[in-house]
């Protein structure tokens, strides 16, 4: 998996067909992409990645989502919320990576965190998604937000994932696209390439995939 758009919205959380963007996928230069509530697949030299998002302002949420997570499972995501919050979720058995952090404040996630993530092998999320829809300062806020969780990648080299967020292929965005909006807040198309292979890095042992007729 040498580049993976870390996620997608399928329908019916959105408004294209798994079979749709997986297609859409390979044309904007991707080999696998992770789909939230999708099924395991490959489709056109593609594989297709479940994942599943646990949502929660508590550890209680956040266990009570692990045990409910299928076993279909590849891709576990947690959205971020504050430090409290990432500090005690980050070691736990079961989460790869820890999403929406452009969300939080900016002392959400510090050294203590990022090398935790490091040590566990967690990633953490850059969405597109908010690079492309925000505006004025708002999309400032998360670029300066990314910007630091850059600098913390590149002291302590916890992992990065990529990717578009997308509910419909019109949401959809290519490798070079990604470069250029990554670029945005400072990161190489060294750092780019590497973290769209992460989420292959994730997957040990993979899982088979079946392919769809």
């Amino acid at each position: 998996m040498n580049a993976t758009d870390a996620g997608i919205c399928p329908y019916p959380a959105g408004d294209s067909s798994l079979r749709r963007m997986a297609i859409e996928a390979a044309d904007l230069g991707f080999d696998s992409v992770v789909a939230v509530d999708g099924e395991r697949c490959a489709l056109e030299g593609l594989v297709a990645l479940r994942g599943s998002v646990i949502s929660g302002q508590s550890m209680r949420d956040v266990l009570s989502g692990l045990r409910r997570v299928s076993c279909a499972t590849d891709i576990v995501f947690v959205d971020a919320g504050n430090l409290t919050f990432n500090r005690s979720v980050i070691p736990l058995r079961g989460i790869h990576i820890l999403r929406s952090i452009h969300t939080t404040p900016r002392n959400s996630f510090d050294h203590v965190s990022a090398r935790m993530a490091a040590d566990r092998g967690v990633a953490v999320d850059i969405s597109l998604h908010p690079l492309l829809h925000s505006r004025g300062s708002a999309r400032q806020r998360v670029i300066q937000r990314y910007a630091d969780i850059l600098t913390l990648h590149r002291r302590y080299r916890f992992l990065l994932t990529i990717s578009s967020h997308a509910r419909s292929i019109l949401d959809q965005r290519s490798v070079r696209d990604a470069e250029a909006l990554c670029a945005l807040f400072g990161m190489t198309s060294e750092e780019v390439h590497a973290a769209l292979k992460t989420v292959g890095t994730l997957l040990t042992p993979r899982q088979p995939v079946r392919v769809l007729e």
